[in-house]
């Protein structure tokens, strides 16, 4: 590794908040206090179980909601046609997401899981939650095009309200039939998914956009990127320590009498992460992307919404779940696996020839910000 690789390694950490730089010890912490909650709080299931949203408890809907609103509100919904400047890397970028991300997870859901319906449901799940979240912040830190990203964000969140509901009900309910593969007891319906995928990505989607477009109409884009967004952005991941605490709480007996479990769901999660992003890289090499662009394409590839993956499990199969549990044990595999391909991607970048990057002003530009 040159010294210019190592200096950039040294600042990786130092782009990060506390609560970013830390945050598998947060989750870790978080699953911690939960398990000592369901401990020591009798009752702990009637409490937050009293009143519901739909299918789910009150505190665990408004924990997944505020993770899900912040991530939505950063992208830029007026650079949606931008990404077609691009037809190759759009293709690329649909192609992973909705066709082979799903088949893959489905495969090593199968094989790693075969003998645990209820954990391979909820690993089938994150496989069907595509990008919309951490992948900003890893594209962003391996100096990837943070831009081609959002865009990429905020196109898989629409297909995600138009689409996952009917991919679940395809692979949980159609293709193990097709395959003559043993079918999960429980009926999933297109329903159901659609409704709890509608509450909890719909929701915060329009949120998000509102948001933005009243915000840079009040105050102009600057001081809604500059000053608004940074102070909004710390919510979505106190928003997933808080569902990470109660999901523990409530799983506790189950992960303290099979601890293996959780080793388990993380072996399908770990192959998944790997592969997906090394043949997104892959694939940027054969197209000739520029660097940048060959990063988002695969930290797109690679990332998951486990945020929807955990509202979805909750919303249809119970808090207490193990297809819930999958759900939570996503970001604990995610958050390192992909901090890591961070480095692996700047010293890829130092170690590879690259074409020289896209002019911006191949681009359809951003209007100018408003002066407040």
């Amino acid at each position: 590794m040159t010294e210019t690789a190592r200096a950039e390694s040294r600042e990786l950490v130092g782009k990060l908040s506390t609560l970013d730089r830390y945050l598998p010890v947060w989750i870790g912490l978080a699953m911690v206090a939960g398990l000592l909650l369901g401990r020591l709080v009798p009752g702990l299931n009637d409490v937050l179980d009293a009143v519901k949203v739909g299918e789910t408890s009150l505190p665990i809907a408004v924990g997944l909601l505020l993770m899900m609103y912040p991530v939505l509100a950063k992208v830029r919904y007026d650079e949606l046609g931008r990404i077609t400047a691009d037809r190759r890397m759009m293709t690329a970028s649909i192609v992973f997401n909705w066709v082979i991300g799903p088949a893959l997870m489905f495969v090593l859901a199968w094989v790693f899981l075969a003998d645990q319906p209820a954990y391979r449901t909820g690993v089938i799940l994150v496989g069907l939650a595509r990008c919309i979240a951490m992948v900003l912040i890893w594209t962003d830190l391996a100096c990837g095009d943070r831009e081609m990203a959002a865009i990429l964000v905020a196109i898989n969140a629409v297909f995600q309200v138009l689409f996952y509901a009917a991919l679940g009900v395809f692979y949980l309910n159609v293709l193990p039939g097709w395959l003559g593969l043993e079918q999960v007891g429980l009926a999933v319906s297109f329903g159901t998914i659609a409704g709890t995928v509608l509450i909890f990505l719909g929701i915060p989607l329009l949120a998000g956009f509102l948001t933005r477009v009243l915000g840079e109409r009040a105050r102009g884009r600057a001081w809604y990127e500059g000053t608004f967004l940074p102070r909004i952005g710390p919510i979505a991941l106190y928003g997933l320590l808080f569902t990470v605490v109660v999901l523990f709480a409530l799983q506790g007996e189950t992960i303290t009498s099979e601890p293996l479990d959780v080793v388990r769901i993380a072996i399908p999660l770990l192959a998944y992460f790997a592969l997906m992003w090394v043949a997104g890289f892959w694939v940027g090499r054969v197209l000739k992307l520029a660097y940048p662009r060959t990063a988002a394409l695969a930290f797109s590839a690679a990332s998951n919404d486990f945020e929807l993956a955990i509202a979805v499990a909750i919303g249809v199969f119970g808090v207490t779940s193990g297809e819930a549990l999958a759900g939570v044990v996503g970001p604990l595999i995610e958050v390192p696996v992909l901090l890591g391909l961070v480095y692996v991607a700047l010293w890829l970048r130092k170690r590879l020839t690259w074409p020289e990057p896209v002019p911006v002003s191949a681009h359809p530009t951003s209007p100018p910000a408003r002066t407040p």
